[in-house]
């Protein structure tokens, strides 16, 4: 990756065109980004064109309209250049929302907590884990931006919660910040099948999964029967370009009836509204932890994107472009 000054341009949207042009404010660092830098196009993203600046999920302030949708002094979240502004278009495509400010709220949490990993972890806890009361719940990369919500979540609703994640700062902070039962330090067990059964002496009901790889086998060791199994992020494999280890303890799936599902956010769009009201309420009412991990500049971005692969992040990452 490379920054590259661009053309000089007037701040204004053309006239007929029916875009905005908006100031790029802050800029979220996102495991699937990854994802589009190879020449694959058998996904839910084309990848990126290398050569042109690539995009992700950021917050923006609208500078000047021909969009009688959009005004200028608005804030919009959704898919945005990585770049100083941005003309946009209204669609479905960009995942556009206005944001309501909030004085109690942080405008950044609107990439993290309110945004596109937060709303990550809601869908994928309720819609694909089915909580129950009582249930044992292991959440791997637990400190990330999405497994920190994870746990507490399922704190919230009554279950036993265990986290693993890099670094002994990350496994206090789970204790201590995010009100996890247990966590630990993968990097410190030679043998994750052991952990787990250390953790969860009675099996697994809800593995999180956010990182896939070894972890991911050792939890299919340790499921209870009729288990559910969230495929969230394959955060441990960085080179998705060669061939990666396989998975071997499938099998165990069959005797105890385990579900594994593979979900992405946006398939569960309808139910933003009620994602907002609930995690909004809880951050406000004291029983919610957010960390996020700033970068200011987006010369720095390129390091903050490449720092998620070897954990260097604590808490969801975001770089700030604009004040």
């Amino acid at each position: 990756m490379e920054v590259k000054l661009g053309e000089t341009i007037e701040l204004k949207a053309p006239k007929g065109s029916s875009c905005f042009l908006v100031q790029n404010l802050y800029l979220s660092c996102d495991p699937y980004m990854r994802g589009r830098m190879r020449d694959f196009h058998d996904s839910y993203l084309p990848p990126f064109v290398p050569g042109q600046r690539i995009e992700g999920f950021g917050l923006a302030r609208v500078i000047d309209s021909d969009d009688v949708n959009y005004k200028p002094g608005d804030i919009v979240s959704g898919i945005i250049g990585w770049e100083e502004y941005s003309l946009l278009r209204s669609s479905d495509s960009l995942q556009l929302r206005k944001i309501q400010l909030d004085e109690d709220i942080p405008l950044s949490y609107h990439l993290g907590l309110l945004g596109m990993a937060g709303f990550t972890a809601y869908a994928g806890f309720y819609e694909i884990c089915c909580p129950k009361k009582g249930d044992s719940v292991f959440v791997s990369a637990a400190s990330g931006a999405v497994g920190q919500l994870v746990g507490q979540l399922a704190k919230l609703h009554g279950c036993y919660v265990v986290g693993s994640a890099g670094s002994k700062q990350k496994v206090d902070l789970l204790k201590q910040k995010h009100g996890f039962d247990e966590a630990f330090n993968y990097k410190e067990e030679a043998d994750l099948d052991a952990a787990l059964k250390r953790y969860f002496p009675e099996g697994i009901n809800i593995y999180f999964d956010n990182v896939g790889g070894s972890m991911l086998d050792a939890a299919l060791l340790n499921m209870k029967v009729r288990g559910r199994i969230a495929l969230c992020g394959m955060v441990s494999l960085q080179s998705l370009s060669s061939s990666s280890q396989g998975i071997n303890n499938l099998y165990n799936v069959i005797p105890k009836r385990v579900r594994l599902e593979g979900f992405l956010q946006s398939d569960y769009l309808h139910i933003f509204p009620q994602f907002l009201e609930h995690v909004k309420g809880y951050y406000k009412e004291g029983k919610i932890v957010y960390i996020e991990d700033m970068s200011e500049g987006i010369e720095l971005a390129p390091a903050a994107l490449v720092g998620l692969f070897s954990g260097k992040n604590i808490g969801k990452q975001v770089v700030r472009v604009a004040n």
